[in-house]
């Protein structure tokens, strides 16, 4: 009972009874979900609960070309890089406004790159593809996925992808489902570490301080059973240590 506690508060009640579990199984002790759950009840430990809100939309119309789906809900990889997908997400803090871009990895689920800006204007878009560029250069057979959003469908953010050898994939208009991987990271950020805890926020700063950490703890501590209890840098690391094998 003890180290289960200890898991929950380690991540910050961000762990249900099924990763606690699978977290207790990578430490060597075997137990069933069922009975963490049961113990996690007579503990009165409970996780974060789902809170939603509103959807931040780049969608302005058509202002560039819109690109074909490639990905078809296909999201998953078998080896990193191949699949990229990206997206905005808007953050409201006492009346301030913070746009977070992040690029993650069709196999591995990492966030590879991100920027955040107090608008969502096209050069932080154009940062995050630099960054993400520099950290994993190989980008031969890449398809980059994204929604119909006027960032995506500028001249610059195509010619880029064009000049680099990047396929463009856009979902279908309206289609959130299409964007299925980005959305989702999007809920677990905000639910997480935002919903629920504006208030422990003073300034705008503070706040992108809290997503740079949580972007850290997401790629480096938290397990995801859809990665075989892998973290998503774990996973990447293990995926490409068998492909040179």
């Amino acid at each position: 009972m003890k180290r289960i506690k200890e898991i929950f508060e380690e991540h910050k009640h961000r762990y249900g009874y099924r990763r606690i579990a699978a977290q207790l199984r990578r430490e060597g002790t075997i137990v069933n979900h069922k009975r963490v759950k049961r113990l996690m009840v007579k503990m009165h430990l409970y996780d974060i609960s789902i809170r939603r809100r509103f959807k931040y939309s780049s969608y302005k119309g058509t202002i560039g070309k819109s690109k074909p789906n490639l990905i078809k809900r296909h999201f998953a990889a078998i080896i990193p890089d191949r699949h990229w997908y990206s997206d905005i997400t808007e953050f409201h803090l006492n009346g301030e406004k913070l746009y977070l871009s992040p690029v993650m990895d069709g196999c591995s689920q990492e966030i590879a790159a991100y920027t955040l800006s107090r608008h969502p204007v096209l050069k932080r878009v154009m940062d995050m593809l630099d960054q993400a560029y520099q950290k994993h250069p190989a980008l031969n057979g890449l398809i980059f996925h994204t929604d119909q959003g006027w960032q995506y469908q500028h001249a610059a953010f195509q010619a880029w992808l064009k000049n680099h050898g990047v396929s463009q994939s856009m979902s279908r208009k309206g289609n959130s489902l299409d964007d299925g991987l980005m959305e989702g990271f999007f809920g677990i950020l905000k639910r997480e570490m935002f919903y629920g805890f504006e208030k422990t926020f003073k300034t705008m700063n503070e706040l992108e301080q809290s997503i740079k950490e949580y972007i850290h703890y997401y790629n480096h501590d938290r397990i995801k059973t859809a990665l075989k209890n892998h973290t998503p840098i774990e996973y990447r690391n293990m995926v490409l240590n068998k492909a040179v094998q």
